[in-house]
Parts: structure tokens; C-alpha cells; sequence
């Protein structure tokens, strides 16, 4: 009898323990992006309320660093279902990391929270809108959130090589940003709100598919790609003209 297929939330602490190692070098514009979501939260320095502040999915802390570097004040707290990938943090921040699956919500003591921030978290959680609406209701009043997050009109060129490949994308299913910018202003007072686009050079299937994996970011729902089906999608795979699109959602917003 086959073993029953583990939960999608145990692929993904997997997949980024396998490259915890190469994370740190790999992820360029995940580093790029917590720089800016950090700058962006500038002006709040001097705003917030007392409170705990967290960093939700924290992986090596490159957003957690960044925020402290710009807003001073209290530490934030790591939190991350991946052990091998907080472990990549230099210096280590032994004492404000926590092995926490965001799936189970969060640690009670984050309730009245006055900073919530997470960067390239959100679309790996079930249900990733609701998880949104839950990390606002934990915020106290005045309390920021500090969101980036990739969302749905990413990767058109995959999506488009597998259509004519006729093969499945694989694809991980990524958040729709309006829905998201929705649910954040029912509860916040958003200070940005910005769909960014990150182009990147396409150098074939192959190789951007190394570059997920690096990163340890291939975990997907969809069923593992057999090779003739990827040989299919190289084949289809669109020309250097075409460029890998990320397309970012960046929130910033303080609880009504």
C-alpha cells in the first residue's frame, strides 16, 4: 500500500531545507525586495505603537534585518516552519527564532502585535487571503503591517509554454493582488499599496527552473512534471526575448 501523500505545507519546509544552503547567494531579488518593503516603512518609525513585532516566514531574516536597520526599536521575532533555512541567518538570531507553522495562525503572544511584516511567506500558506485578514485582526491599533508577496500575473512565459506544450503548469498557484489589496484596506489605512514588476533575463527553461530550485522555491501542489512533459515544455518554452516577470504586491498599512 502507498503512503499517503504527505500535507503541501511538509513539501515546502522540504524543498527550502534542500536549498537552505544556497538561498543566501541565490536570492537576489527576494534580498532587493525586503530592502525596498523596509524602506517603504520609513516613515513609520516614529508612529507605532508598543507591541511585539514579527517576522512571518522569515526564512534567513533578510527582511527582519532590514526593517531593524530602518526603524530601530525592538527586535523582531523570526518565525519560519524551515529549521535549516533560519539556520542560514549570519549573525545567528538563535534567541528570536521559532520553528512555527503560519498554517496553524500565530503564537497567541502576537495578538495586539505592534509590527507584522512577511515577505515571500504568504503565497506558500493555504488560503493565503484569509491568513491576511487574520494577521490584521492580530495588529493593536496603530499597529503596521509590512506585506510583499507574489501574485497571480507572475510567470506568464511558464504558463504559456505549458499551454502550447500542452503539458500541466506547474506552477505554484499565486495569490490574485486585488483580492488582497481588498482585504488589507477593510482593516488598514494603507500608506502603499504598489503592484511592482521585476523583470529578469530568460535564459531558457533549464536554467530558470535551477534558479527556483536553488532557492528551494519548486514545492508545487501539482502532480511532479514526468520528463517527456518537460522536454515538451523546453521545447516550447519562449526565446530570450521574452523576460521572466515577477509581479510583486507591496503593502504598507497601520490599523485603523
Amino acid at each position: 500500500m502507498n503512503s499517503p501523500e504527505p500535507p503541501f505545507s511538509a513539501k515546502v519546509e522540504r524543498c527550502f531545507s534542500l536549498g537552505a544552503s544556497t538561498y543566501q547567494r541565490s536570492a537576489s531579488l527576494q534580498a532587493a525586495v525586503a530592502t525596498r518593503l523596509a524602506g517603504l516603512a520609513r516613515p513609520l518609525a516614529s508612529h507605532l505603537p508598543p507591541g511585539p513585532r514579527a517576522d512571518l516566514g522569515a526564512g534567513s531574516g533578510l527582511l527582519a534585518r532590514a526593517i531593524e536597520a530602518e526603524l530601530g526599536g525592538p527586535s523582531l521575532l523570526r518565525l519560519d516552519a524551515c529549521g535549516s533555512l533560519m539556520e542560514q541567518e549570519q549573525p545567528p538570531e538563535h534567541g528570536l527564532q521559532r520553528l512555527w507553522n503560519l498554517n496553524q495562525g500565530l503564537p497567541e503572544e502576537l495578538k495586539g502585535a505592534g509590527l507584522l511584516a512577511s515577505s515571500f511567506a504568504l503565497q506558500w500558506l493555504e488560503k493565503p487571503e484569509q491568513k491576511l485578514h487574520h494577521w490584521c485582526e492580530a495588529l493593536r491599533p496603530g499597529g503596521a503591517l509590512l506585506l510583499a508577496v507574489p501574485c497571480r500575473s507572475s510567470f506568464r512565459i511558464w504558463h504559456q509554454a505549458a499551454d502550447a506544450a500542452g503539458v500541466p503548469c506547474t506552477a505554484l498557484p499565486l495569490p490574485d493582488a486585488l483580492e488582497l489589496q481588498e482585504r488589507a484596506a477593510g482593516a488598514l489605512q494603507l500608506h502603499q499599496s504598489q503592484l511592482l514588476r521585476f523583470s529578469r533575463p530568460n535564459q531558457g527553461a533549464r536554467a530558470f527552473l535551477h534558479q527556483i530550485k536553488a532557492i528551494g522555491a519548486q514545492a508545487s501542489p501539482a502532480a511532479r512534471q514526468q520528463p517527456g512533459a518537460l522536454r515538451r515544455l523546453i521545447h516550447h518554452w519562449p526565446g530570450p526575448e521574452h523576460a521572466i516577470v515577477w509581479e510583486v504586491l507591496v503593502l504598507v498599512g497601520q490599523k485603523r
